[in-house]
């Protein structure tokens, strides 16, 4: 892997193919997966960057450590504990770009008596896909509030993202848990006959998990992100990156980041927060400059967005 060159089309140019990990069918790296991956060969015609499908955050690492997809995407929290070492070795992985920023909430039905998290507590609880980092970033958030979503919940852990809606609007679930502006689980919920409410952190609820976690971020889902949401919400959550081993080449790193910069009109038209994927906002994200990978930064420092 690590960018292969392969011939393709009728033209037979080379083209360098570059396998891109997303997550299960339903969530929301998929969709952005899709938008991504042809925005960057729109841009960069010598690019053929090609989504597949995988479990999601958790098994994106070790697929770039074994060298079984180019890049992935990961959310902060799950690239945060492969970074640090936390529960495993730490992961030598270099960031390509910020995504978008990826925030926790619940979605319950608008006949739901449940109105804060502390009425969820007990209920049978949709937390994601087992492999999705909705489920790392829940486990930091309920650390924070003292609470084991194991323990103090009835867990539900889904096969594919997509499965979750549905469990909602039948009552098998309290609760979905998830996030992101235009998720396909909370769209789905929001749009079903009777609507939708979201349960998010109280300002108390955020002190606390923040004293606990620092890396976690407030992040404001402004109102109308979703339909019947007529007031802003306030959640928690971290930024989800594209990342690659450091063993992917200088140059294709620098093309990907290039494509990317040059098609980020076109990346925004074509996804909610896609607009929020620039070389700015990578710059921002990565805990430290130097897990920016080498070609992304000497992109960085030739456009004038590193000085």
């Amino acid at each position: 892997m690590g960018g292969r060159d392969s011939r393709l089309g009728g033209a037979r140019r080379m083209k360098t193919v570059v396998v891109l990990g997303t997550a299960t069918p339903g969530g929301g790296f998929p969709v952005y997966g899709a938008a991504y991956s042809s925005t960057l060969n729109e841009m960069d015609p010598t690019l053929s960057v090609e989504p597949k499908n995988t479990k999601g955050s958790t098994e994106n690492i070790p697929l770039l450590e074994a060298g079984k997809i180019d890049i992935g995407q990961a959310t902060g929290e799950v690239t945060y504990e492969a970074l640090q070492g936390i529960g495993r070795a730490p992961a030598n992985l270099r960031i390509i770009n910020a995504m978008y920023s990826n925030f926790g909430m619940f979605v319950v039905r608008s006949d739901s008596p449940a109105r804060s998290i502390a009425d969820l507590k007990g209920k049978p609880i949709a937390w994601g896909a087992s492999g999705s980092g909705f489920v790392v970033l829940a486990r930091y958030v309920f650390d924070g509030l003292g609470l084991d979503i194991s323990r103090d919940f009835k867990p539900i852990y889904l096969e594919k993202a997509g499965d979750g809606p549905a469990m909602v609007q039948d009552g098998r679930a309290a609760a979905l848990w998830g996030g992101g502006i235009g998720w396909p689980g909370f769209v789905t919920v929001a749009k079903a006959p009777g609507g939708a409410r979201f349960i998010a952190p109280t300002a108390e609820d955020i002190r606390r998990v923040l004293a606990k976690h620092a890396f976690i971020k407030p992040m404001s889902v402004p109102a109308g992100s979703y339909p019947g949401q007529d007031s802003p919400i306030t959640a928690l959550g971290s930024y989800s990156l594209v990342l690659a081993a450091p063993s992917l080449p200088e140059d294709v790193a620098y093309r990907l980041a290039r494509a990317l910069h040059k098609g980020k009109s076109l990346i925004a038209a074509r996804h909610a927060q896609g607009g929020e994927s620039t070389l700015e906002n990578t710059l921002a994200a990565a805990p430290r400059q130097d897990l920016i990978h080498p070609g992304v930064l000497r992109y960085m420092r030739e456009g004038g967005i590193l000085h």
